[in-house]
C-alpha cells in the first residue's frame, strides 16, 4: 500500500485522479526512495512533471537537449547554471527511474535516455561556458585564425550511450590545434584557456551544492592520467597514443565518442584514434592483456570482499563486456561493423560471424539484460554508485519484487545462473592452450644444450632430429628472433613447443617443420599471430595439417600472415560459397574502404583472393573439392575480382569525364564495353598461378560523340582509360603482392594494337587479318565482365 504521507498534498491528489500513475507508484515508492524525497522536497517541481505528461511520454532523439535549452534561457552566470543544470537532473532522474521501475521503458530506453540526458548537460554547459569564457579572456584560435573548440570525448558507458543511474561520467578533453586567444585583454595559450574551460566544465557538472551534483566526473582516463594535461591538443594525443598508450588504453577507447565540438573536428579526432585502438592486422595479443586486467580486478575484489559486485565479480556486466571488446580489438581493425560501441549490437555481430555461437549470443545478451536491470534497481533507492547485492533482509526483498520474484532466494538462483553461464563462456574464450609434456618447456628448444634439445626432438620422433634442430637454430639465429622484444620473445616460447608437438603428429614431420620457419620468421614482427595460434588449438592443427599437405600454401601463409585468421574455424575452411555467395562477400568488404581510397580498395581485393584461394587449396589437397572443379572454382574467383575491378574504374572515369553515350546508368551490363577472357580463364582452367589473357572491347556503333560529364572526352579515350585504369589495379604490386598478371598480347595486332578495340574493328580483324592460331584462342574465349 503507497505510504501517501510520504508525498506532498498535491502529488497525492494528482496521484489520486491518474490510476495509471497510481498503480506505478506502488512499484516506484517500494523502490526508490530518492524519488520519493525529492517529491517531498519540491512540491511545485513534482507537480508540473505529473501534470506535463512527460512520465508517461517516451523522448524523442531532442527531448533532453529542447527542455534543458528552455531551462537555461535566462541564465547569466556559472552560479545560475549549475542551479539549473542539478535541477534539471534531479527532474529527469526522476522521470526515467519512473519509468524504469514501473515498467514502461526498458533497458534500451533507460540506458538511452540517460546518456542522451548526460550529452544535453555537457553540451549545453560547455556552449554557455566558453561564450562567457571569451568574452572575458579571448576567442581561442589557430595559426590560420580559425576558431577553436573543446571537443569533448565521452569515454565508457557513456561514450556507447550505455550510462546506468548512477554512473560517474569519464570524459577526456581535446582541441584541434594550439595557438592563442584573440581580441582579449591579453593572450593566452589555447591550452590554457581550454584548460580553465575544462575545469569550468567539471565544476559545473561535479560541484556537490545544495541543489546536489549533476554528474560525477572522471578524468583519470586522459594520457598519463591524473598528472597529465587536463586538455591536449590532437596532436599532442597522437604522439601519446603512437608513443606510449597502454594495452588497457585501447580498451577504454573502444566506446569514445566525440560529444562536443565541430562535426569535422570530431571526425577529426576519432579518425586520429582509430589505429591506436583498431590494428590493420589481426590482433590476437589482446588476450594477454584481457587476463592480466580481468586477474588485477579479481585480486583487487577479492581484497576487498566484493564478491557480490555484479558489475566486477565473476560472471558480471564487466566480463559480458570483456568478450565484445577482446573480439573487436582482434577483428575490428579488418570488420568496420565491429567497431560500433553499444555491447548488445557487439554480440549480435559477433553470432553473425561465427566468433561466437547463437546460443552463447544469447546467454549473454539475456544475462547482460538482466544484470543491468538489477544494478539499475540497487542504484535507484539512494542515487548511490553502487554494483553491490544488498545484504539486508528489507532490501533483498526490495529487489527481489522489482525483479519480478517472490523472494530473494527465487532471484539469487536465477542470478547465479546467469553469472555462471557468463563466466563459463569468459573463461572458454580465455582457455590457453598448454603443450602437456614434460619436456614441452621453451627452455628445452630455446636455452638448453644442443643434445638436449636433440633428445627432446627424439622423443616426438622426428625422423632426424639433427636436420630438424639445424632448421630451429636458423629460426634463432635469424634477424627477426634475435630482435624480438621481451613480449615476442614470451610469445614464441609458448608458442613454439606447442608447434613442434604438433608437427610431429604428421607423417612428413620434418619437412614440415622446415616449410613452417618461413612462417614463423614471418609473424615474429606481428607478435599477435603467434597469440592466435597459441590461444586456438584448432587453427594450429590446422596450420600443420595444411603445410604438411602444400609447400604452396605454407609459402602463401609466409607471405599473408592475415590469411591465419581463416584457420579457426575448420567448418568454414574447407567450405566454397557459390559465386553469388562470393560476388556479395566481395561487395561488402570493398563497402568499407572509402570511395576513391584506392589502395584501401587495392588491399582489399587482394586479401580477398588470397582467402579465396586458401579455401580452395585447402578443399583441393583434401580431396573436398574435385580436381575438375578447381579450375571452375578459381576461374569463377577471377570473374568476380574483374567484375569489381571493373566497377572501381568505371566510378573513377565518370566521376571525372562522365558516362559515354551509349549509358545513363552504372549497370555495367550498359556499359558498352566488356572484358574477353582467352586461355585458361576463357577455357575455365584457371591454375592457382595463372595469369589472366585479356582483350577489351567496346561498342562504336552505341557510342556517338561524347561523355556527359565536365570534362568530356571522346568515348575511345573514356573506354583506353577504363581499360588502362582496370590494368593498374590488377598489376600493381601493393603489400599484398598483385591482383592477377595480366596478358594482353591476345588483342588485336598484338603488343603494337591499340589497348581496346571496336567491335567493328575487331570483327574485322578476324575476318581479314587474323592469324589461324587467333582463330583457334578465339574458340575458347568467352565474355567474362562488363556488356
Amino acid at each position: 500500500m503507497i505510504e501517501h504521507s510520504r508525498f506532498p498534498e498535491q502529488w497525492q491528489s494528482l496521484l489520486l485522479s491518474n490510476d495509471k500513475l497510481l498503480e506505478s507508484a506502488k512499484l516506484v515508492l517500494l523502490g526508490s526512495d530518492y524519488v520519493s524525497q525529492w517529491g517531498q522536497r519540491n512540491h511545485e517541481r513534482a507537480q508540473a512533471l505529473i501534470t506535463s505528461g512527460d512520465l508517461e511520454r517516451v523522448y524523442d532523439e531532442q527531448g533532453f537537449q529542447k527542455r534543458l535549452a528552455v531551462l537555461l534561457l535566462e541564465v547569466s552566470d556559472e552560479a545560475a547554471l549549475q542551479q539549473r543544470l542539478r535541477y534539471f537532473r534531479q527532474q529527469e532522474m526522476v522521470r526515467i527511474i519512473w519509468r524504469d521501475l514501473a515498467g514502461w521503458a526498458d533497458l534500451a530506453e533507460t540506458v538511452r535516455d540517460l546518456s542522451a540526458m548526460a550529452d544535453a548537460c555537457i553540451q549545453q554547459a560547455l556552449d554557455l561556458l566558453h561564450q562567457w569564457q571569451c568574452v572575458e579572456l579571448g576567442t581561442p584560435c589557430n595559426a590560420d585564425g580559425e576558431e577553436q573548440q573543446l571537443v569533448v570525448l565521452g569515454m565508457g558507458k557513456l561514450g556507447a550511450g550505455e550510462l546506468n543511474l548512477s554512473s560517474d561520467i569519464d570524459l577526456i578533453f581535446a582541441y584541434p590545434d594550439g595557438g592563442e586567444t584573440q581580441s582579449g585583454r591579453r593572450s593566452l595559450s589555447n591550452e590554457e584557456f581550454f584548460t580553465r574551460l575544462g575545469r569550468k566544465l567539471i565544476q559545473s557538472l561535479d560541484n556537490v551544492t545544495i541543489d546536489g551534483f549533476v554528474f560525477r566526473v572522471d578524468m583519470r582516463l586522459r594520457p598519463f592520467g591524473e598528472s597529465g594535461a587536463l586538455a591536449a591538443s590532437f596532436d599532442a594525443l597522437e604522439d601519446y597514443y603512437q608513443t606510449q598508450g597502454r594495452e588497457w588504453e585501447r580498451y577504454a577507447m573502444i566506446k569514445a565518442r566525440a560529444i562536443t565540438g565541430t562535426e569535422i573536428a570530431k571526425q577529426q579526432l576519432m579518425d586520429l584514434l582509430r589505429p591506436f585502438v583498431y590494428r590493420r592486422y589481426l590482433d590476437y595479443g589482446v588476450f594477454d592483456s584481457l587476463r592480466e586486467m580481468k586477474a588485477m580486478i579479481a585480486g583487487q575484489l577479492h581484497r576487498k570482499g566484493m564478491e557480490d559486485n555484479i558489475k566486477l565479480g565473476a560472471g558480471g556486466i564487466r566480463e559480458i563486456e570483456f568478450i565484445g571488446q577482446v573480439f573487436q580489438l582482434i577483428h575490428g581493425g579488418r570488420d568496420k561493423p565491429l567497431q560500433q560501441r553499444p555491447i548488445l549490437t557487439i554480440l549480435d555481430l559477433l553470432a553473425q560471424r561465427n566468433c561466437l555461437s547463437e546460443s552463447a549470443v544469447n546467454d549473454l545478451k539475456l544475462a547482460y539484460d538482466f544484470l543491468r536491470r538489477t544494478e539499475h534497481r540497487i542504484q535507484a533507492w539512494a542515487d548511490q554508485q553502487t554494483h553491490l547485492l544488498p545484504k539486508d533482509d528489507d532490501s533483498r526483498a526490495r529487489i527481489a519484487i522489482l525483479m519480478g520474484f517472490a523472494d530473494w532466494d527465487s532471484f539469487t538462483s536465477v542470478l547465479v545462473a546467469h553469472r555462471q553461464r557468463v563466466q563459463g563462456h569468459f573463461e572458454q574464450i580465455l582457455t590457453v592452450a598448454e603443450a602437456d609434456d614434460a619436456l614441452s618447456d621453451s627452455a628445452s628448444l630455446l636455452d638448453s644444450q644442443q643434445d638436449e634439445k636433440i633428445t627432446y626432438l627424439q622423443r616426438l620422433n622426428y625422423e632426424s632430429p639433427e636436420d630438424c634442430l639445424v632448421v630451429l637454430d636458423g629460426l634463432f639465429d635469424s634477424h627477426a628472433c634475435r630482435n624480438l622484444g621481451h613480449t615476442g620473445r614470451e610469445r614464441l616460447e609458448k608458442l613454439l613447443p606447442l608447434l613442434v608437438q604438433a608437427v610431429a603428429q604428421v607423417n612428413n614431420a620434418d619437412a614440415c617443420l622446415e616449410r613452417l620457419i618461413p612462417l614463423l620468421e614471418s609473424i615474429m614482427r606481428r607478435t599477435a599471430y603467434m597469440s592466435l595460434l597459441i590461444e586456438n588449438p584448432m587453427a594450429l592443427s590446422q596450420l600443420v595439417k595444411l603445410c604438411a599437405a602444400s609447400p604452396m600454401i605454407s609459402h602463401q601463409l609466409a607471405r599473408y600472415p592475415v590469411l591465419l585468421d581463416e584457420l579457426l574455424d575448420p567448418r568454414t575452411l574447407y567450405e566454397i560459397p557459390n559465386r553469388l555467395e562470393q560476388k556479395q562477400a566481395l561487395i561488402n568488404i570493398l563497402v568499407s574502404a572509402d570511395e576513391g581510397d584506392l589502395e584501401r580498395q587495392m588491399g582489399l581485393l587482394r586479401e580477398f583472393r588470397q582467402i579465396a584461394m586458401l579455401h580452395v587449396a585447402a578443399a583441393d589437397i583434401t580431396d573436398v573439392l574435385p580436381l575438375m572443379r578447381v579450375g571452375d572454382q578459381l576461374s569463377e574467383l577471377a570473374e568476380i575480382q574483374l567484375e569489381q575491378v571493373m566497377h572501381i574504374a568505371w566510378q573513377h572515369l565518370v566521376a571525372r569525364h562522365g558516362r559515354p553515350p551509349c549509358t545513363d546508368n552504372d549497370d555495367l551490363s550498359q556499359s558498352g564495353f566488356t572484358v574477353l577472357a582467352y586461355g585458361k580463364l576463357g577455357g575455365l582452367e584457371l591454375g592457382y598461378g595463372s595469369d589472366l589473357d585479356l582483350v577489351f572491347i567496346f561498342d562504336d556503333d552505341a557510342n556517338q560523340g561524347a561523355t556527359d560529364g565536365d570534362k568530356p572526352v571522346d568515348p575511345l579515350v573514356f573506354y583506353t582509360r577504363l581499360a588502362q585504369r582496370m590494368i593498374h589495379l590488377l598489376n600493381t604490386v601493393t603489400v599484398g603482392g598483385i591482383l592477377y598478371e595480366v596478358d594482353m598480347r591476345l588483342r588485336p595486332n598484338g603488343a603494337s594494337g591499340l589497348l581496346v578495340t571496336a567491335v567493328s574493328g575487331f570483327a574485322e580483324y578476324q575476318n581479314t587479318d587474323a592469324w589461324t592460331w587467333e582463330h583457334q584462342a578465339l574458340v575458347r574465349a568467352r565474355c567474362v565482365a562488363g556488356d
